[in-house]
């Protein structure tokens, strides 16, 4: 039997809020805003956009965008947040469009907002699914997160947070169907982290992209990261054609953007540091490569740098 949403949730969906940190409408989301914002993609679909910018003891650690289903049998939640605490305010964001139970959790990565609020999920009888390098990047860089977030989000933050992994681990493909709705989830590979994938809603024709795009703000590149596979990533999401995507930070958006935000600048900065690199450049100075037509994105000046060193230290192995 299906079950349709009240119509009396609208208006709370597109002007109300909610308490805990959740605001329920458009997102205008900024480097300087630690509310979660919920955005309607299509019918049953929602993001949940969370702030650009760093960890904080006010955002929990829910420094990304999320997103959630409504099917006729439950919930199914793309990603579950940076801690416990973080997992707790991301339900009560759910909750405002429906009370039904969460059944699956995905964790599209091995960042720690995409896998540390599993631990309240299961207690409450959901399944966890996680590629296996997803899981093994989770335990490989367990003691280097959990540093980073008691110095960003902090100890009072990360109260109650628990690692908890994946109960159904795949190698490159996951599908199951809840409520009469399918969905795939697919690891093509490396990118912010070894572990990426995304998850593909093929009658609906969203994807939750996970880490692999990015949008409103300068992507990253970390020591775990891999420029290369990433645009082959990238490219295996835009093979699928999507109508919408909700991708792993910033709110929804349409292929062409995702390729100017993402793809692009990849593409841009592997490009300019392979000829400087050619040209006898020394990595202290790969930072100054003009990367200038990304500037109206978040985080521009704090990345920018570290993104090139990253890629330059990359393309000497290759």
């Amino acid at each position: 039997m299906k079950i349709k949403l009240g119509l009396g949730l609208l208006p709370a969906l597109l002007l109300g809020s909610v308490s805990n940190g959740a605001e329920i409408e458009k997102p205008q989301v900024s480097n300087h805003d630690d509310k979660l914002f919920i955005q309607k993609v299509v019918d049953k679909v929602y993001a949940i956009v969370g702030p650009l910018g760093n960890r904080s003891p006010a955002n929990l650690g829910n420094n990304a965008t999320f997103g959630f289903v409504v099917t006729d049998d439950g919930v199914v939640l793309v990603d579950p947040g940076g801690t416990y605490k973080g997992a707790q305010r991301i339900h009560e964001v759910i909750k405002t469009v429906t009370n039904k139970p969460i059944k699956f959790v995905i964790n599209t990565g091995g960042q720690d907002h995409r896998w540390l609020g599993n631990d309240y999920f299961q207690h409450q009888g959901a399944k966890v699914i996680a590629s296996k390098n997803a899981v093994a990047d989770q335990k490989n860089r367990l003691k280097d997160i959990y540093f980073m977030l008691s110095n960003t989000a902090g100890d009072k933050a990360m109260e109650g947070t628990v690692d908890s992994y994946a109960d159904i681990q795949f190698d490159q493909r996951y599908e199951l169907t809840l409520g009469g709705i399918p969905f795939e989830v697919v690891h093509p590979g490396a990118a912010h982290s070894p572990g990426d994938a995304y998850v593909w809603l093929p009658v609906q024709k969203v994807v939750f992209s996970g880490d692999i795009i990015y949008m409103d703000r300068l992507l990253s590149l970390m020591a775990f990261s891999s420029s290369k596979t990433w645009v082959q990533a990238f490219n295996a999401v835009a093979a699928l054609q999507p109508e919408h995507i909700i991708p792993g930070h910033g709110k929804p958006t349409t292929l062409p953007a995702a390729e100017q935000s993402t793809l692009e600048y990849l593409s841009m900065l592997r490009t300019k540091v392979g000829e400087f690199m050619q040209e006898g450049g020394v990595i202290q100075d790969v930072g100054k490569i003009d990367q200038s037509q990304f500037e109206h994105l978040e985080n521009y000046e704090s990345l920018k740098g570290r993104n090139a060193q990253q890629v330059y230290q990359e393309m000497e192995w290759e």
